[in-house]
C-alpha cells in the first residue's frame, strides 16, 4: 500500500516522501498515530502544492542538526560513575546518563533515543558512542567514564611547595622585606 509520510519514519523516508508499506501497518499504525497519509489523488495534489514548505522545513532541519553536530562532534563528557578495584562499572552507563551529561556539560539538549551505545558499557575510561541527529547526519561524542587520573597532578603539586619553602629559608631578608 502506498501512503505519504507526515514526518520522518526511520528505515522509510521523511515527510512528503511516497512510501510502500504493509497494509496492516499502515491501517494500524501510521493511520492512527497521524504518521501517513493514503496516497490517494486528492492527497497526492495537496502533497505537490505543500512540497515548497516541506521543502524549506527539511533545510532548516538539516541546518539544525548540522548546529547541533558542530556542538557535539569530537567533545569529551565525563560520566560519574562508582568504579570498582580493577575498573568495572557497579553497574552500566546508560542512554538517560548520557544525556543528562551532555545537557549538563554542553548546554545541548539531546533526545536518549537519538544515543547509539554499541554495547554496554561495563568498564571506566574514554569510550565513543554515536549520537544521531538527522537521517545521515550523526556526531561522535566521547565519554569519559568515572574519574579521570589526576595522580600526576596531585604529585607534582607538594614539590612546587617544596621549592618555594627553600627558598625563603635561603633568604630570611627578602621575606621580611616583602612583608
Amino acid at each position: 500500500m502506498k501512503v505519504i509520510l507526515l514526518g520522518e519514519l526511520k528505515g522509510k523516508g521523511g515527510e512528503g516522501d511516497v512510501v510502500e508499506v504493509a497494509q496492516g501497518f499502515a491501517e494500524n499504525y501510521l493511520f492512527p498515530n497521524r504518521m501517513a497519509l493514503p496516497a490517494t489523488k486528492g492527497n497526492m495534489k495537496q502533497l505537490e502544492e505543500r512540497r515548497h514548505n516541506i521543502a524549506k522545513r527539511e533545510e532548516k532541519r538539516i541546518a539544525d542538526a548540522e548546529a547541533l553536530k558542530a556542538a557535539l562532534d569530537g567533545k569529551t563528557v565525563l560520566i560519574d560513575a562508582k568504579v570498582g578495584d580493577e575498573g568495572q562499572l557497579f553497574g552500566s552507563v546508560t542512554n538517560v546518563m548520557v544525556a543528562d551529561a551532555v545537557k549538563n556539560e554542553l548546554g545541548v539538549e539531546v533526545d536518549r533515543k537519538r544515543i547509539e551505545l554499541n554495547r554496554a558499557i561495563k568498564t571506566s575510561g574514554l569510550h565513543t558512542v554515536k549520537v544521531s541527529l538527522y537521517r545521515e547526519i550523526a556526531a561522535e561524542l566521547n565519554l569519559q567514564v568515572g574519574k579521570p587520573a589526576v595522580e600526576e597532578v596531585v604529585e607534582e603539586a607538594p614539590e612546587a611547595e617544596v621549592v618555594e619553602t627553600e627558598a625563603v629559608e635561603e633568604n630570611p631578608e627578602a621575606t621580611e622585606a616583602a612583608e
